[in-house]
């Protein structure tokens, strides 16, 4: 069951450098260029339907449907979107209420009332998909319609965080006459309520937005339309900044390209690089269906080699920083276990760890990474893991790769022994680097069960109004999963946009979720 908290300290961070973009901003109502901004990046989206993904896809949702509420940069709480009004009845936070908009309508003209609202959430969890969000709305119990612009969650459990999992593309809202309840639409299209319609797409290649007439929201956009084009080769997508054939990058950049970028040759072509507070993380995952990953000294004698300050220097060249937790820097509880537990990478002491449990050298391992979700920099990352393995004398690494939606499917059928996994936080919080990962079906598509985090740890967390109230319980469950070593915590990344010198917005284009929010692009010549 995955729930949601406040955004805190990640989300003042890019608050604070978002003013940077606050002078002459161009009204809602006067965004008069129509020349579309255009936007690369190697996030594709996997699917058109948000009951069937919990993946970069959500770029694109954020942009074309609407959810009840919304994070405007800056926001530290969720704000009112489809919603007029949210807040919970009761005490015990079992009980939230939202009051909708008034005359809300989906592109196809079907109104957006209660019960498309409850049409929209319920068919997640009736569809269950396997790479769905269905495990975000884990402590939703059902939902009443009383009237039509009223809709009511009645939780399982008290839960303090449901509003932030409404505020989450996961709950996007969809039209009733065009999405089954029963089934994912895979027509191509998307009937939506947000800023944006989607006037054309073509998988794998271009999304092409036009200005939602008939959007009423939170968004104040700065343009008209925007196209995204979605890219494998990162090179390509510099070299089409460079050359002016997009105006700007999200997701996608290889570090030698953000430096590249940063530098006089970045200038002497037009470009402009943000960059932002970011809590992206990467990090390995263990399947103990293996039999060798199911042995607790193998996982920890990998914990003990793999040296990440040689990881982030070689691949990352500055961009990143190592991670000893799968909490990141600058969430509130952040620890440091794995540093505590293992602490610098030594070969001997990996050694003594297998020795000790009778396990022969080297351990023969696969490991799995995708090819087209992270950028470029995703295969030299795998190839120094395996140069550090290999040279320890104590394992031996084949490494394999799949195209994210292969390779989504082969973790989630539980096929890799070890896999690398990249996680962008729903919203910034310490819930949200734990909960995801434990539990019978979880984010990773591994069974961990850790029973304190489940029934103890969590649940006190999430009677909390007040984040900083779980701090303990959030340490705690940091130190287990460095007890158990199932997630190996790697580095923690920095957000990148590139952007051509004439268009602004770059600072404010990214939400706490760090979903991009298109309508904040807009061109300088068009003051």
């Amino acid at each position: 069951m995955f729930n949601r908290t406040r955004c805190l300290q990640i989300t003042a961070a890019l608050a604070s450098i978002s003013l940077l973009a606050g002078c002459g901003l161009l009204s809602d109502d006067s965004a008069a260029d129509t020349k579309p901004i255009v936007v690369g990046t190697t996030s594709a989206p996997s699917t058109l339907d948000p009951a069937a993904a919990w993946d970069g896809s959500w770029e694109l949702y954020r942009n074309v449907y609407q959810t009840l509420l919304a994070f405007p940069t800056g926001s530290t709480k969720p704000q009112p979107d489809a919603a007029q009004s949210c807040e919970f009845t009761d005490a015990q936070n079992e009980s939230y209420r939202c009051t909708l908009r008034k005359g809300l309508k989906f592109s196809n003209g079907e109104p957006l009332d209660a019960k498309a609202v409850k049409h929209s959430l319920d068919r997640i969890r009736t569809i269950g998909s396997k790479v769905g969000p269905k495990d975000l709305f884990g402590s939703l119990d059902k939902i009443e319609t009383p009237d039509a612009l009223t809709v009511v969650f009645h939780l399982k459990t008290p839960d303090a965080t449901f509003p932030f999992v409404l505020g989450s593309p996961a709950a996007s809202l969809v039209a009733p006459k065009d999405y089954p309840a029963d089934k994912v639409r895979e027509d191509g299209e998307v009937t939506g309520s947000g800023p944006y319609v989607l006037d054309s797409y073509k998988e794998g290649s271009e999304a092409v937005l036009g200005r939602n007439g008939s959007y009423t929201g939170f968004a104040k956009r700065q343009n008209n339309a925007v196209t995204i084009r979605y890219y494998t080769d990162s090179a390509k997508m510099v070299s089409d900044l460079k050359s002016k054939g997009i105006d700007a990058i999200y997701r996608g950049l290889a570090a030698s390209e953000i430096t590249g970028l940063q530098g006089p040759d970045g200038a002497a072509q037009g470009v402009q690089v943000v960059a932002n507070v970011g809590a992206e993380i990467r990090y390995l995952v263990f399947n103990p269906k293996d039999p060798s990953v199911a042995k607790l000294p193998v996982r920890q004698a990998i914990a003990q080699v793999i040296d990440r300050g040689a990881l982030v220097s070689k691949v990352y060249q500055g961009t990143a920083e190592p991670l000893y937790s799968m909490v990141p820097k600058g969430v509130v509880g952040h620890k440091t276990p794995f540093y505590d537990k293992y602490g610098h990478a030594d070969i001997d002491e990996a050694r003594k760890i297998l020795k000790a449990a009778g396990i022969n050298q080297p351990v023969d391992l696969t490991f799995w990474y995708t090819t087209d979700r992270y950028g470029s920099s995703t295969a030299e990352e795998f190839t120094e893991i395996k140069r550090q393995l290999d040279e320890s004398g104590l394992f031996r690494i084949t490494l394999r790769s799949q195209p994210w939606k292969a390779f989504q499917e082969g973790y989630k059928g539980q096929e890799y022994p070890v896999f690398g996994r990249g996680w962008f936080p729903d919203f910034p919080d310490p819930d949200n680097f734990i909960a995801p990962f434990v539990g019978n079906e979880n984010a990773v598509g591994t069974p961990y069960v850790p029973n304190e985090i489940l029934t103890d740890l969590l649940p006190k967390t999430r009677r909390e109004g007040d984040r900083s109230a779980g701090v303990h319980e959030f340490e705690r469950a940091q130190q287990i999963f460095a007890e158990d070593v199932r997630l190996l915590p790697l580095w923690q990344g920095k957000l990148y946009v590139a952007a051509r010198d004439d268009i602004a917005g770059a600072e404010r284009a990214l939400d706490p979720q760090t979903a991009m929010q298109m309508w904040e692009f807009y061109r300088k010549t068009s003051w």
